[in-house]
């Protein structure tokens, strides 16, 4: 990668002239070019095409002017590896063929083959790695979030069977949680060989959880697969999803880099709650978007002004991109991250040198 190194530099808590930007979902239904290439195939049909999904990765990218690509896929891919059978069904999201609902579904779990079942995501991202001039970031669903589509079938809002197994079979769940690790160990360790430039760990659900739950029954398999890809060199981020703002005092023993927050609570205190141990990522309302842009700039600004408070900061969303977004504001907020950033940060650097 030749280039725009802002996203690295930040993720390591180095300076920085401007803040980087890069939005999850970039690559999305807001886009009308990716609506027509949607006419066409289903989101896993691209990820089986190799140059096609890496031109989907791009096209944000070229369209916005953001810092990092994020690479086209669904943190639901690697699962028909180890066994389950799955579809993207339109308008509900992944739908589970065979559920988990036993210690004996979870056992019949395969180690996961990357290179034999996941080629054309690796493929994939070396393409990406020869032709971006910005980071690659690739990603891998979090156990607990991944398991909650295992266990229900389907996307839930209450997570009911899930807990219900947690509870009520903790030693099934310590195995799942163990094989779901594992998968995502070798994944993500597969696709920073192939030439990832950094990866984020999604746990959108996780937030479900007390924290007294998260801490017993999902933060030691956090741990472990932040541990065991400690050797990596590549920037490593975790975004423990949507309402996780009370989950944030436990993540101290997480050997990541960057934590996403979402946008209920400010960067300011995130940063506390996490002991200013790591960079930031996020956190703009994606609903804002919906607004005049004068609101945007507004909320982006007050965002910026506590990001840059520290180093180690990306401007992100709180979570991922909706289809009702609309590009051309999304590009004027790209634009304006930088120039604000830019301007205020140079600020900050003359104030200094002149105490």
């Amino acid at each position: 990668m030749n280039g725009n190194d802002r996203f690295i530099r930040a993720c390591r808590k180095e300076s920085v002239d401007r803040i980087p930007v890069w939005y999850m979902r970039q690559a999305g239904r807001y886009d009308p070019d990716y609506r027509k290439i949607k006419e066409k195939y289903s989101l896993l049909e691209i990820c089986r095409q190799p140059e096609l999904a890496a031109e989907v990765t791009m096209m944000p990218v070229r369209k916005l002017g953001v810092d990092a690509a994020i690479l086209y896929s669904d943190i639901m891919n690697p699962v028909a590896s180890i066994g389950i059978d799955f579809d993207i069904v339109a308008n509900v999201g992944p739908v589970i063929a065979n559920p988990i609902r036993s210690a004996a579904d979870v056992e019949r779990l395969k180690p996961i083959d990357v290179e034999g079942d996941l080629g054309h995501v690796l493929e994939t991202i070396r393409i990406l790695d020869r032709e971006l001039d910005v980071p690659l970031i690739t990603f891998a669903g979090a156990p607990f979030t991944i398991a909650s589509y295992l266990i229900e079938g389907r996307p839930s809002k209450n997570y009911l069977r899930t807990k219900a197994l947690m509870y009520e079979a903790p030693d099934v769940w310590g195995r799942l949680m163990d094989k779901l690790g594992d998968m995502v160990i070798a994944y993500l360790r597969a696709h920073m060989a192939a030439g990832g430039k950094a990866f984020q760990l999604f746990d959108s659900w996780v937030g479900a959880l007390a924290p007294h739950d998260f801490r017993r029954y999902v933060l030691p398999t956090i741990e472990r697969i932040f541990g065991e890809l400690a050797d990596l060199p590549q920037p490593k981020i975790y975004f423990p999803g949507v309402s996780s703002g009370e989950l944030l005092p436990e993540l101290g023993g997480v050997k990541a880099d960057v934590i996403g927050l979402d946008w209920r609570v400010s960067i300011t205190e995130g940063r506390r709650r996490l002991g200013g141990k790591f960079a930031i990522q996020g956190n703009l309302d994606p609903i804002v978007l919906t607004a005049p842009m004068a609101v945007i700039e507004e909320q982006a600004k007050a965002i910026i002004d506590q990001g840059i408070a520290e180093p180690g900061y990306i401007f992100n969303l709180g979570h991922g991109l909706f289809p009702e977004a609309s590009l051309d504001k999304l590009r004027e907020l790209t634009a304006f991250v930088h120039e604000y950033s830019s301007a205020a940060l140079r600020r900050t650097r003359e104030e200094v040198s002149n105490v």
